[in-house]
């Protein structure tokens, strides 16, 4: 089992290259606003509800996918509401099941982001498309851990599908059918 676990900073990219590497493997893809969202209509963001049940939801689906041998791409934005040690515990949890965390940063320079941050597709998800908050956020950032990289990629001179390649490449990914998503009795 692979975890591709997929970082950066808002519109870096994370989740249109998760897109292509399932375009390209079939490694599905679990991404940062499935739990995001189904949480803020409940809880507010970054309170300790929010903060707890996004990271043991997060840890249950690495779990469970490791078990069964099911590889996938996470996407992650570094941010202060995460507990310290999350990636450590993700590479702990994967590794102590004999799966493998691929870590993958995603970098993109301030003027594209900017360029990028309002775009149409960021609201299919609560997605941050404000350029006043992503300015806030940026000079708030100082102390917001982040993961390792065992590769890093940027996306201002790489698109999509030549990340995805050069992701699986470096990582000698195997492509992995995709299931039914209701299977017939």
């Amino acid at each position: 089992m692979d975890l591709v676990f997929l970082h950066g900073p808002a519109a870096s990219g994370k989740l249109t290259v998760a897109r292509a590497l399932e375009a390209r493997l079939g490694l599905p893809v679990f991404h940062n606003h499935l739990v995001v969202d189904s949480l803020l209509p409940v809880f507010p963001f970054g309170s300790e509800p929010f903060v707890r049940l996004r990271e043991t939801f997060w840890t249950a689906v690495f779990a469970d996918a490791v078990r069964a041998g099911r590889s996938l791409t996470f996407t992650f934005a570094p941010e202060a509401t995460v507990r310290p040690g999350f990636p450590g515990r993700v590479r702990e949890l994967v590794e102590a099941g004999g799966g493998r965390v691929c870590f993958v940063r995603l970098r993109v320079s301030e003027a594209e982001q900017e360029r990028r941050i309002g775009a149409a597709s960021r609201s299919e998800f609560r997605k941050l498309t404000s350029l006043e908050t992503l300015r806030r956020i940026r000079a708030a950032r100082t102390g917001v851990e982040q993961p390792p990289a065992d590769l890093d990629i940027d996306t201002d001179t790489s698109d999509a599908a030549r990340s995805a390649a050069t992701i699986a490449d470096h990582f000698a990914l195997a492509p992995q059918p995709t299931p039914p998503p209701y299977p017939l009795p």
